[in-house]
């Protein structure tokens, strides 16, 4: 029995029955009453635990350098009115050649321009752009390619008509390129070598530090010049870093791998550069329209497909009196 009912019998034998049940109404009312008012009253809510002060906000991170350095003002110059893929363009127009070498490839965007037999080189190419010619695509460096037995197999014996060098952009390797190409070359071959003309001397470093970036390939030039003047060398002023035209070329000729070493000095000179100023002025380069519209081109692809032995000496005669 419990509590309640055990005072509740006490009562009723004391009180009697009648008194007791208004004693129970009573303490019933008084129980509903305060269980009301406290079922109103919100609840209380814990002592809460004192705040941590927030962290201090983390620093953002420096941001990191740019890959390349803001370049130097670029001399004066002519604007170029072609790139050297219009020019490269035009000249396997008028010469169609039957071979086409091309030394880095990369997306094949020059080698999309080549109707011809192919080649490309280039240690890492990633093709983006439709090809059009029957190409062989070697993965490596210029300087394994040539190493290699029988390089040109793919051209059949067909001698180079039209070689591009736009590989690494620095002289030893450009230099090292167009030796290991000349013994290829037909006599009526071209050779085209990009980033001849840079337009200021940060843009020539050998250490790479400007987005446009010719590297001091201009020094290749110089040194066909100084030693081979057999060669027509015409520096082009194509956009955005100047090409350089070669012909005249002797497949037999070792003056430039014979004299590779004495210019090793010249060629690993460090940063930094010192471009001659005609180069970078463009004053000694020919506009892209003038070399393309020579009449030279017509007789040397008739030449060509002739066959026969000709004297080619008045038609470099031709090509040199552009540049006066």
């Amino acid at each position: 029995m419990s509590i309640r009912s055990t005072v509740g019998s006490v009562l009723e034998s004391a009180i009697g029955r009648e008194r007791t049940n208004t004693i129970r109404r009573m303490e019933r009312r008084a129980r509903n009453a305060l269980a009301k008012r406290l079922a109103m009253e919100p609840p209380q809510k814990p002592a809460s635990k004192p705040q941590k002060k927030p962290a201090p906000p983390k620093p953002k991170p420096t941001p990191a350098p740019r890959g390349w350095q803001p370049s130097d003002p670029f001399v004066s110059h002519p604007e170029p009115h072609l790139t050297r893929h219009e020019l490269l363009q035009g000249i396997h127009e008028k010469i169609r050649p039957r071979t086409y070498l091309e030394i880095g490839i990369r997306t094949g965007r020059s080698m999309v321009l080549s109707r011809c037999r192919s080649i490309g080189v280039d240690p890492f190419f990633k093709i983006d752009n439709p090809i059009h010619c029957d190409v062989q695509l070697i993965k490596a460096t210029s300087d394994d390619f040539f190493a290699g037995d029988e390089p040109l197999a793919h051209f059949e014996g067909v001698p180079v008509d039209l070689a591009f060098i736009d590989g690494m952009h620095l002289s030893d390797f450009a230099l090292r390129d167009f030796i290991n190409i000349e013994p290829f070359m037909a006599d009526t071959g071209v050779v085209v070598l990009d980033d001849v003309l840079p337009r200021n001397g940060l843009e020539a470093a050998r250490d790479r530090k400007t987005e446009p970036w010719t590297g001091d390939v201009y020094k290749v030039v110089e040194i066909l010049r100084r030693r081979r003047p057999d060669l027509v060398v015409l520096l082009i002023n194509t956009a955005p870093t100047g090409t350089a035209v070669v012909l005249g070329v002797d497949s037999a000729s070792t003056i430039l791998k014979d004299a590779y070493a004495e210019e090793e000095d010249y060629l690993l000179r460090p940063d930094p550069q010192t471009p001659p100023q005609e180069y970078m002025e463009r004053s000694i380069a020919i506009e892209p329209d003038v070399l393309l519209k020579s009449p030279v081109w017509d007789e040397l692809v008739a030449i060509r497909e002739s066959g026969a032995s000709a004297d080619l000496l008045p038609l470099w005669a031709e090509l040199r009196s552009l540049t006066s």
